[in-house]
């Protein structure tokens, strides 16, 4: 009987368990992960579930029994130390050896740490997993003065749930806009907008230089010689992924584990999926990590079916979504090599959608409280990357439905 395991007990690795079953595999499935929690999603973390809209049970990706009655052997709280592929084995922490006839890595990343001074005292937090986040739910109902460094998807997320929970708060973010690399100057502005509207204390061009505290931080020291009142610090500064096992295993690593359209590594019997695969991309042209929610939700089943023999092409539209305060937007596509950006709506309403274009081809679309868009948002990603162009002024023209503007 073949035996089929998985490193990482995220929501990747849940899914290709699923998929495993679904797609008819009869062998045995080893599902191992180092925390001690079951799989769950992360969205909720930073959205839902630390704002107290989400209950605990609705962020697990299945019930307590569904392992067992899936004939998936779940381990919890165990680290995989090495992984020797010629022998097909995984060494545990625990000393045990598990032998492998294919290897699925979903092993994730961690946050970077902060490296100044003061970044190791109490009350400075980092958000990956659920016991980050029930750690902030605590610190944030004391109400107290929150300071956020980092001014990315995590740091604007958690800014939101502290200030929304009633905390005074300030980002600290060195770039001149919050998301500045992801989006540039004009998308930034609007959301560093909106976090001021809400009370939030928004420091551009700034960065963390030391925090001080007697054991428990007190302050937080910027660059820009400010000391800012701190009961808690949030560090939102990204991740690394956490490809160590694989590069020590001999496999090929860049910027994550380096694997082909099929997520595949360069052993033929080891597959990578969700944040630490830095995949081939068909649709972009291009080897891209993606760290967000719908890579893991799709990667895992692709990686799955591939581990089973079908022929799987991994080119999926990059995709994620974030929500802050009346703010909810829906990203799709990749805005490399782009020269224009083209609004359809008013982005002072908080209401349109933003289109990045390159020689008139759509390469991505942002929608901002435009719903029931991402369809042809992605459809019209895919007709750019295929060459197809479009007319920018219909594109920017609400009265044109986006449907319209594609290819026939």
């Amino acid at each position: 009987m073949s035996t089929y395991a998985i490193v990482g007990a995220g929501l990747a690795g849940a899914k290709a368990a699923q998929t495993l079953r679904e797609e008819g595999f009869t062998g045995e499935i080893v599902l191992i992960g180092a925390e001690q929690e079951r799989p769950y999603e992360r969205p909720p973390l930073s959205k839902g579930y630390l704002q107290g809209t989400t209950e605990v049970a609705k962020v697990y990706v299945h019930e307590p029994d569904w392992y067992a009655e899936h004939d998936v052997r779940l381990l919890l709280g165990v680290a995989v130390t090495a992984v020797d592929p010629a022998a097909h084995e995984l060494h545990l922490a625990t000393g045990q050896r598990q032998p492998y006839d294919k290897l699925l890595l979903a092993t994730g990343a961690t946050p970077r740490p902060l490296p100044v001074e003061g970044a190791d005292l109490e009350g400075v937090h980092y958000l990956r997993t659920l016991a980050d986040s029930q750690a902030l739910r605590a610190a944030f109902a004391h109400q107290g003065n929150v300071v956020v460094i980092g001014g990315g998807w995590i740091g604007l997320e958690t800014a939101a749930a502290a200030r929304q929970a009633g905390c005074a708060v300030t980002i600290v973010e060195p770039d001149p806009a919050p998301l500045y690399r992801t989006f540039g100057p004009e998308i930034g502005e609007i959301f560093a907008a909106l976090h001021r509207r809400h009370g939030v204390e928004v420091l551009l061009g700034a960065s963390a230089v030391r925090l001080e505290g007697p054991g428990h931080v007190r302050t937080v020291v910027t660059s820009d010689g400010r000391s800012l009142p701190a009961d808690d610090v949030v560090v939102g500064i990204g991740v690394a992924p956490n490809h160590e096992l694989a590069g020590r295993a001999g496999l090929e690593v860049a910027d994550g584990i380096v694997v082909d359209a099929s997520l595949r590594t360069s052993h033929p019997d080891i597959y990578a999926a969700g944040d630490v695969a830095e995949a081939m991309n068909p649709l972009l042209g291009r080897r891209v990590r993606v760290e967000h929610w719908a890579n893991a939700l799709n990667g895992g089943p692709a990686a799955a079916r591939a581990m089973l023999g079908q022929d799987v092409v991994y080119d999926r539209v990059p995709y994620f979504f974030t929500d802050q305060f009346e703010l909810g937007m829906e990203f799709s596509g990749d805005i490399a090599g782009h020269d224009r950006v083209v609004y359809r709506g008013s982005a002072e309403s908080l209401e349109f959608i933003a289109f990045w274009l390159r020689e008139d081809r759509v390469l991505a679309g942002m929608n901002v409280n435009v719903w029931d868009v991402t369809g042809d948002i992605q459809a019209l990603v895919r007709a750019g990357q295929r060459g197809a162009a479009v007319d920018p002024a219909r594109l920017a023209d609400p009265g044109v439905p986006l449907g319209d503007l594609l290819p026939r």
